[in-house]
């Protein structure tokens, strides 16, 4: 157990400075080019937060237990919203971009939406199993390279001033500086889940509740810890565009992938979890215009966002021990 608990106090602290770094390099990165920070956050943090979700697909999906990669997507992508955005936003209020209402929380909605239909095959075919396809997969593929196509070729670059440059890392510090940011991150997330899990199994801890809470929440520890330190060091636009990225990833690339390898099976109560995320992404674009500030989710907004992950998290333990 004292190795264990070892091993969850060196991963918090590679995920903490490991978000410190790809943030202040993945900044100074955008502005060097002139690229939107937002545009960052959508493409390289948003990747490299999303690889423990990818590596625990592959892997499953070789080892045949690809079972479990359909949960790790969903839930993931309901941690992104209502646990990250939750923690960011009560950090410091975070300003909406507009191009997040008008284009990646749709993006979100219609994901969401294809995914529902290609999980219910018994609804809607009248098969005896649903499952994700290879078929599914390669469309699901399709999906994320013409998305990456068009963020890309409608780029809109951005003027640096020179008081600006002056305060900025160079590209080339910058580069390293992300590289080694998104290697904390990883790794970091690694070491933590399994050292919690080392020290929960010692305590007695059930693996229903382990794998629930522990395995979820774990592949979502990157994009929490980068959105929570994008959020303290003023840029909102990386912690969104984070959230909004990985989410799309994961339902396109992520799953894709893990889908391609073998056909991964729809558990019974999927659906649940559908109708959860759908709401959750609803609910992230209704926060850009509820209270008085319009594009702008306040700390009580993140505070609900907390209380409606954790009572979905505690109805699903419950749900699960029955």
């Amino acid at each position: 157990m004292f190795t264990d608990f070892i091993l969850l106090v060196v991963g918090i602290t590679l995920l903490v400075k490991g978000a410190d770094l790809l943030i202040d390099g993945s900044s100074s990165l955008a502005r060097n080019f002139g690229i939107p920070q937002f545009v960052i956050g959508l493409t390289v943090v948003a990747f490299g937060t999303s690889l423990p979700e990818l590596t625990v697909n592959i892997a499953a999906a070789i080892k045949g237990a690809s079972g479990i990669s359909l949960g790790n997507v969903i839930g993931s992508n309901i941690a992104n919203i209502l646990l990250i955005l939750g923690v960011a936003s009560l950090i410091t209020p975070l300003s909406i971009h507009a191009t997040f209402v008008k284009k990646e929380i749709p993006v979100n909605f219609f994901l969401t939406l294809t995914l529902m239909a290609m999980a219910n095959d018994k609804i809607l075919n009248g098969d005896k199993i649903s499952s994700i396809s290879r078929d599914d997969g390669i469309v699901l593929i399709i999906t994320f390279i013409g998305y990456m196509y068009f963020l890309v070729a409608y780029l809109e670059r951005e003027s640096v001033s020179e008081e600006e440059g002056e305060r900025l890392l160079s590209p080339l510090k910058a580069l390293i500086f992300t590289v080694f940011g998104l290697f904390g991150l990883i790794l970091g997330a690694d070491w933590t889940v399994n050292g919690a899990v080392g020290v929960a199994k010692a305590l007695g801890v059930s693996e229903a509740v382990i794998g629930l809470f522990m395995v979820a929440i774990g592949t979502s520890l990157p994009e929490l810890f980068a959105s929570a330190v994008a959020a303290k060091k003023g840029n909102p636009d990386i912690a969104l565009g984070n959230v909004a990225g990985s989410n799309i990833f994961n339902l396109t690339l992520v799953l894709g992938t893990s889908s391609v390898i073998r056909s991964v099976p729809v558990p019974e109560r999927t659906n649940i979890d559908l109708g959860v995320l759908f709401l959750a992404t609803l609910a992230l674009l209704l926060s850009a215009f509820w209270g008085k500030r319009r594009y702008v989710i306040d700390k009580w907004e993140g505070a609900l966002f907390l209380f409606i992950y954790a009572v979905y998290a505690f109805l699903s333990w419950f749900i699960e021990l029955r």
